[in-house]
């Protein structure tokens, strides 16, 4: 029942949040059992989904959960008297680490009921990457409107793996562990979590550049994968240029910055 709750104030009937479940039980059902799978197991099947399957899925949904509340913890360092009573700042914080501990818990607790010691290991380094993703995220907040020359496609793709891709290709990878396929299966499991959380991320560093019109304020990152894209494509143009002596002369606006993209972008 608590698990319930918490995950509720947290998706707040927001369904495409549970995409990551809900991919898991899709991959498992059409994999499929193998032949290796014992036919005791095939008997509890339910539509074509083994139960720890559908057990797996769950537990995805609660490690994701779980950073998500995490990631609500407010940084008091940039606190200021305008963003509310300070205690009120720190209760919020104590009751977002004690709910995603609870998560991640229960999460465990799954995860151990599986009896399967690869899928154990599997889970467990997911929630290792996303904790790399979460600090590398932190590490680079103060540098959001800094264009870094150090930023390269590779390097957005390893740490959106980490913060977004890692708990899906493993548990893709996990749902076949389960079901008894060999490692080429598994292996492809694992690529196709990856490549649709990164495409999904992708669309994500998009949105800013193809909602609205050109008068709307929007808020990116200069490290999107639109900014490194663009910057790689066409290191001679002006885009680099424009950016740096925005930030440099007078904090050029989120809202200037993405006016001098889409007019590279129309070119």
């Amino acid at each position: 029942m608590c698990v319930s709750v918490h995950r509720g104030f947290v998706y707040d009937s927001r369904n495409n949040l549970q995409m990551r479940g809900l991919v898991v039980l899709l991959k498992s059902k059409a994999a499929g059992p193998s032949m290796a799978a014992e036919a005791c197991l095939q008997q509890g099947m339910v539509s074509g989904i083994y139960p720890r399957q559908w057990n797996l899925a769950e537990i995805t949904e609660l490690i994701h959960a779980a950073f998500l509340v995490h990631r609500g913890i407010v940084n008091l360092k940039e606190w200021t008297n305008s963003d509310g009573p300070l205690k009120d700042m720190q209760f919020g914080n104590k009751i977002a680490v004690l709910s995603g501990d609870f998560l991640l818990a229960n999460a465990c607790t799954g995860l151990a009921q599986l009896n399967n010691i690869k899928v154990v290991e599997l889970l467990s380094s997911a929630i290792g990457n996303l904790v790399q993703g979460i600090y590398y995220e932190n590490s680079i907040q103060g540098e959001e409107n800094n264009m870094m020359d150090n930023i390269k496609i590779a390097s957005w793709e390893e740490q959106a793996f980490l913060s977004h891709g890692a708990l899906l290709a493993k548990s893709c990878q996990a749902a076949m562990e389960l079901a008894k396929h060999d490692a080429k299966a598994q292996a492809l499991a694992f690529q196709y979590g990856k490549h649709m959380s990164l495409g999904h991320k992708l669309n994500s560093d998009l949105q800013p550049f193809l909602k609205g019109s050109s008068s709307d304020a929007v808020s990116f990152s200069l490290n999107s994968a639109p900014v490194i894209t663009k910057k790689r494509l066409a290191v001679k143009d002006g885009l680099t240029k424009l950016i740096r002596q925005g930030s440099e002369e007078d904090k050029l606006t989120m809202q200037r910055s993405a006016w001098a993209v889409q007019r590279e972008k129309r070119r």
